[in-house]
């Protein structure tokens, strides 16, 4: 008997018991059928992963490897993906302080040389000018003629 005509007689008696199955549930005992239906379901699977291991004898390692290939990436990519991004934070953190520290540092110096810088300007005029816009000291001293100092 040629072997593709097995599989197929096969095949269909597989479907001939699901079809039993399914009168079952119908007309006897719901139960009784979904057990008998589970168990055909079964046996199928088993023959299809050993008729798949006997027409081609590398099929189930491919399929092992290539899950195993699937979850290597998955678990690999999101250990990499978490080590860089901890890593980066962490060197971002550092740099971002260190260059903020430093900048805002030297605003503040320059910033503060600028305000000295003012305040001397302005004591400079102040003790250089009198009220009135006079230069000299000789405005703290005088008496107005109505008697005021």
């Amino acid at each position: 008997m040629n072997p593709a005509r097995a599989d197929a007689l096969v095949d269909l008696a597989y479907g001939g018991l699901i079809a039993v199955s399914i009168v079952l549930i119908a007309t006897v005992n719901t139960n009784i059928g979904i057990a008998f239906g589970v168990g055909v379901f079964a046996a199928y699977v088993v023959h299809v992963v050993w008729k798949m291991s006997r027409f081609d004898p590398e099929w189930m390692t491919r399929t092992v490897e290539e899950a195993v290939e699937e979850q290597i990436e998955a678990t690999m990519g999101e250990t990499v993906e978490d080590t860089v991004e901890q890593t980066v934070e962490a060197t971002m953190e550092e740099s971002v302080e260190e260059s903020m520290e430093e900048t805002v540092e030297r605003t503040v110096s320059d910033r503060l040389d600028e305000v000295q810088t003012r305040v001397e300007s302005l004591d400079e005029r102040v003790d250089g000018e009198s009220p009135t816009g006079e230069t000299g000291e000789g405005s703290e001293g005088t008496k107005h003629d109505d008697g005021r100092a």
